[in-house]
């Protein structure tokens, strides 16, 4: 990429001359009126990671001060915060390196090549516009950080190729892997941190475990993501989302280009020229791939004796082994380590909000289950639920609670624990609700521009800019998951 092209990545994105402009059709005004609501009203993703930490920690008081009065009860809450609010570390390092990874990887020139070759595909704005849509789905199930970049680029370099694309619609596209099946795919946060021995507490793993049924509260990967009736609303999705696009997307008599909107593409990314190279001794390994193939080997050694022993086949996958196997291909595709550290510090600043938020959030799941609130919140969903309901409506609340806490993550650690209790209370697929709160939660990108932000800069456009194609694509999609929980999880049987 240019060098003017991502640096603004990351950074504050241009104003928009469309911005005065609804989009055309009933429900992308709606859309439009929508997000200019939430710009004036929703507060920062942080704001409301306190708000729940101040709303938690009053809950557990209140939980608390029978046993040692509400002075009591606020010393022993607040001693619980402050244990658990370190205890997801390597959690939180590990979805940064997602972010990380996935970038450097869809930096590579190799990896661009292709996206210039994807671009060249289509011959109408219209295909265009659904093209990228179904590249960013289908790349969000290998890497959601991945798919970000990726798709970015590739609606980017389609604008530069063809003319007549709507700039708005396209970029819009480039988000939906992220707004529908990311969270079913091999990054997905829950599927992982329920593989992950590492990424939950022991009080969690300890509700999943419901007394031997799920030993040592691991769920791996085959009983989340990979059950036929994941693969199976994935595919769904993917279908109904990429027709909709097209169906939707504006032909060239009404697309608003990026020229139109004075938006400037720049030069290919396949221009971007390496800084010369003086011929000090240390530059000269800067510049040589001699210590990236020597990492490579060594990683791929590693990898591959640890799916060899582990004798469990993609099971063996998790948050460890996905990151290692990204930033591998990364450092074989950039080469030399110049180019690699020059990828992983532009990449570097989209990662800010996993590291301030997620403490927080462990603070809250420490209250949560070790005060046994979750207890409480399970007999409400056990209460408002049936075995066949609790699917749609864990789905409904994922995707509302994901408006106000934009992380599949960290959100996950707090529904965790009261989500898997009311499964085994209801006698429900434990495996099937982690993907229920998969297939929810993805939902809720598509309404909030949290994840959002780090491509609009990309390309020079505001939320309220492509919000409109994103709020239609929710109103269709949402009524689809429902049906699918609900289906397709009365073929599934309790606990496993």
């Amino acid at each position: 990429m240019s060098g003017a092209d991502l640096p603004s990545s990351l950074g504050a994105p241009s104003p928009s001359p469309s911005e005065s402009e609804a989009p055309d059709g009933v429900l992308a005004r709606a859309a439009a009126r929508f997000t200019a609501w939430a710009e004036r009203w929703i507060p920062d993703a942080f704001v409301f990671a306190l708000v729940a930490t101040f709303i938690v920690l009053v809950a557990a008081i209140v939980t608390l001060r029978h046993k040692s009065g509400v002075l009591g009860a606020t010393l022993d809450a607040v001693e619980i915060w402050g244990n658990g609010f370190w205890e997801l570390i390597p959690f939180t390092l590990q979805m940064a390196l997602v972010i990380i990874t996935g970038y450097v990887v869809a930096t590579t020139r190799p990896v661009y090549r292709l996206i210039a070759a994807l671009a060249s595909f289509p011959r109408s704005p219209r295909v265009a516009i659904a093209w990228v849509a179904l590249f960013a789905m289908l790349s969000s199930w290998l890497n959601w950080g991945f798919s970000l970049i990726f798709s970015a680029m590739l609606a980017k370099e389609t604008a530069r190729r063809l003319e007549g694309v709507d700039y708005r619609a396209v970029a819009a596209s480039a988000f939906l892997g992220l707004g529908s099946i990311w969270a079913q795919g091999l990054s997905g946060s829950a599927a992982l941190q329920m593989a992950t021995p590492s990424a939950l507490q022991p009080g969690i793993r300890t509700i999943v475990d419901g007394g031997g049924k799920i030993p040592g509260g691991i769920i791996p990967l085959s009983h989340t993501i990979f059950l036929w009736q994941s693969l199976l609303s994935v595919v769904v999705e993917i279908a109904i989302v990429t027709a909709l696009v097209y169906l939707y997307a504006p032909d060239a008599g009404r697309a608003r280009t990026a020229q139109s909107m004075g938006i400037e593409l720049g030069a290919s990314p396949l221009d971007r020229e390496d800084p010369p190279v003086k011929g000090t001794p240390g530059e000269w390994l800067e510049h040589s791939p001699i210590l990236n193939l020597f990492f490579v080997a060594l990683s791929a050694i590693y990898l591959v004796r640890y799916f060899i022993k582990s004798g469990q086949g993609l099971n063996a996958l998790n948050l460890n082994t996905i990151n290692l196997l990204f930033l591998t291909c990364g450092v074989a595709l950039h080469g030399t380590p110049a180019r690699l550290m020059r990828a992983v510090k532009e990449a570097t600043p989209g990662v800010w909000g996993v590291i301030l938020q997620f403490p927080f959030y462990a603070g809250i799941a420490a209250l949560i289950v070790k005060t046994h609130l979750n207890e409480k919140l399970a007999a409400w969903f056990v209460g408002i639920s049936t075995p066949k309901t609790f699917p749609a409506v864990i789905a409904i609340y994922s995707a509302v609670l994901g408006v106000f806490v934009p992380s599949g993550g960290s959100k996950w650690v707090i529904e965790a624990p009261y989500v898997m209790q009311a499964a085994h209370d209801l006698k429900v697929h434990l495996g099937w609700m982690v993907a229920v709160y998969d297939l929810g939660e993805a939902l809720a990108n598509l309404l909030q521009p949290f994840w959002m932000l780090p491509i609009l800069g990309l390309f020079g456009l505001k939320a309220k800019d492509v919000m409109g194609y994103t709020f239609l694509v929710f109103l269709v999609l949402a009524p689809i998951v429902l049906l699918l929980v609900t289906l397709l999880g009365a073929t599934l049987h309790y606990p496993l």
